[in-house]
């Protein structure tokens, strides 16, 4: 009787481990949960890419391009008056013939005044007739203010010596004359070195060239306001020089 009732509660057991067995369910690793949730991205990215097509337009043509006639004024200060008559024709020609822009000096408003016309092709034409314009205001020659209008990547940048450094006085000046250097030595070591152009206009200077090479202009004018020797500069910009050279 005894042997019945173990028998019994045995064969209990068993089948509810078998159950339990049963009810449990099978847990994949997280190596193939994740590679299964990455083969679903693949295949939603596929289908989205599939999906989304780039959209096709037709060119716009030259006249619908072509808006309500602009002008600009670049106003002219009194020291640059005899120059720019001195050098209206090649100023003139390069606007005209070139840009296809219309030009003309108010004498009334002391303006250089340039504006398109029916003629003109280039929607940025206006921006680089200013720029050049604006250049030869500034100070540069014509041929060096004239690259503005060849090439694309040129720009023009001021600043003051007292934006560096608040000097005043006999201060101000040592510090121009480092920035120009004996007969201008100073400068020109700056200027072919950094493939740039660099006036100086009082307490102004204004730089011509690539964004790049204006950096490391800047960087040597600043320097040279700051109290550094020019030999410690020279050496300064060659080194940078080299590098930019080296890695175009």
């Amino acid at each position: 009787m005894d042997t019945d009732q173990n028998t019994t509660v045995a064969a209990g057991a068993a089948a509810e481990s078998k159950d339990e067995a049963d009810s449990f369910t099978k847990v994949k690793s997280k190596k193939t949960q994740k590679r299964k949730r990455e083969q679903d991205g693949v295949d939603m990215d596929a289908e989205e890419s599939v999906a989304s097509k780039r959209p096709q337009f037709p060119p716009i043509s030259g006249d619908k391009l072509k808006g309500p006639d602009e002008m600009r004024k670049v106003a002219v200060p009194a020291h640059r008056y005899t120059p720019l008559k001195e050098n209206w024709l090649k100023i003139f020609t390069p606007i005209v013939e070139n840009l296809q822009l219309q030009v003309r000096f108010n004498l009334k408003t002391r303006n250089v005044e340039i504006k398109t016309c029916k003629d003109t092709q280039d929607i940025g034409a206006l921006t680089k007739a200013t720029d050049f314009v604006r250049a030869f205001i500034l100070g540069f020659q014509v041929e060096d203010a004239l690259a503005l209008i060849r090439l694309d990547e040129l720009f023009l940048e001021s600043f003051d010596v007292t934006d560096v450094k608040p000097l005043k006085g006999d201060h101000l000046s040592r510090a121009i004359g480092r920035i120009a250097g004996k007969g201008g030595k100073t400068k020109f070591t700056i200027e072919n070195v950094t493939k740039t152009r660099i006036v100086l206009a009082d307490t102004k200077v204004h730089l011509l060239g690539s964004f790049q090479n204006i950096k490391m202009a800047r960087t040597a004018i600043c320097n040279l306001i700051l109290g550094s020797p020019p030999s410690k500069v020279y050496g300064n910009i060659r080194v940078v020089a080299s590098r930019t050279a080296e890695r175009f």
